[in-house]
């Protein structure tokens, strides 16, 4: 039996940034219809989420941010041109790091194998002092910070393939070899960071690994990407834990997307990183909901996650693969050009 937790609450979909804003609660709402109306092969685990202590939330922002969103309760307050609170936002975004930090700690505890937090506010813009790009509280950092220092672990492989680059998440390890952060994204673009020279500092310098694109990319390139640099990195690093900063935004429909990857093609990225849990930390993986504004195209690209992380996979992966393998001449330069990067600090970059 597979045990996929899944953190749902439904303060969550009480956060409203507005009419006609994208990041909005009917993101939340189809994907409960999808799961609803789905046949699962096992039931899913339900992972109650609490909201983050003061002291979680200090690891990543400072306690004058803290104080800031904090005293939002209640009110409609826009903190930047994209982001703003409506009365619940606050409390919302408590559980949303809180629930990240529940999942964790119920893979790491064995309670479930894998989870998958369908959490709002998003996080990974979130910086230290400043919300952004939607972003409160940065609930992926947090709770890699969590599983550092409380659980103790040492090696935290995170992973964005959000259409948008993490800057929050990056800037919250760019100096602490304890985290690979690997960044896939469009480029350039909001917020403008992930470049090829941002690769981290210090200690941590070779840890932060940026795969900056171009739009047009689709189920093939981004699948070449994980099996050409991400697997055989991760391989070489032996997370004890993989966190997924899962933004939809790069499905093939998003409104504010280039990018054209279908729901067959979430389910393999999640497949790749599930196989390379598996070889290294015992499958243990927390999936976070992160961008994604093609509401019913995200839906379903969660369920087919969902089913992937039960044993069923929605495609042949020999099929899948011979596809890679033939379309691998496309997106060839940069991978190349990744690898040249980064080959002084892997060396599994051959």
């Amino acid at each position: 039996m597979a045990k996929i937790g899944v953190v749902r609450h439904p303060i969550y979909r009480e956060h409203d940034m507005g009419l006609y804003h994208p990041e909005s609660p009917e993101r939340l709402q189809a994907i409960e219809r999808e799961i609803n109306r789905t046949s699962f092969k096992d039931p899913l685990i339900e992972i109650e989420p609490r909201p983050a202590l003061t002291k979680e939330l200090q690891r990543v922002h400072s306690l004058s941010y803290i104080h800031q969103i904090s005293s939002t309760s209640g009110k409609n307050v826009r903190l930047d041109p994209d982001t703003s609170t409506s009365p619940k936002s606050y409390d919302a975004a408590l559980l949303a790091a809180g629930g990240v930090i529940e999942a964790v700690n119920k893979v790491l505890e064995g309670k479930v194998d894998q989870a998958f937090a369908l959490v709002r506010p998003p996080g990974h813009h979130a910086e230290d002092d400043r919300a952004m790009g939607f972003c409160l509280f940065n609930n992926v950092a947090i709770a890699a910070k969590h599983a550092l220092e409380d659980k103790k672990l040492k090696r935290i492989l995170i992973v964005d393939w959000d259409l948008h680059h993490g800057n929050g998440t990056q800037h919250s390890f760019y100096s602490d070899p304890r985290v690979i952060y690997f960044s896939t994204h469009q480029y350039p673009y909001y917020p403008g960071t992930g470049s090829l020279q941002e690769i981290g500092e210090g200690e941590g310098e070779g840890y932060t690994i940026n795969v900056p694109l171009t739009t047009g990319n689709g189920d093939e390139e981004y699948a070449n990407i994980f099996r050409q640099i991400l697997i055989p990195v991760g391989q070489s690093f032996s997370p004890e834990l993989i966190l997924v900063s899962a933004g939809f935004d790069i499905h093939k429909g998003d409104p504010l997307g280039g990018m054209n990857v279908t729901e067959t093609g979430f389910a393999r990225l999640a497949h790749l990183i599930l196989k390379l849990a598996e070889e290294t930390c015992g499958g243990r993986v927390v999936f976070t909901l992160e961008g994604g504004y093609n509401v019913e195209g995200e839906a379903k690209a969660v369920v087919q996650i969902l089913h992937t992380l039960q044993g069923e996979l929605p495609f042949d992966p020999k099929e899948r693969e011979k596809a890679e393998d033939q379309a691998l001449k496309k997106i060839l330069p940069t991978l190349d050009r990744i690898k040249s990067i980064y080959r002084p600090y892997w060396k599994v970059l051959k």
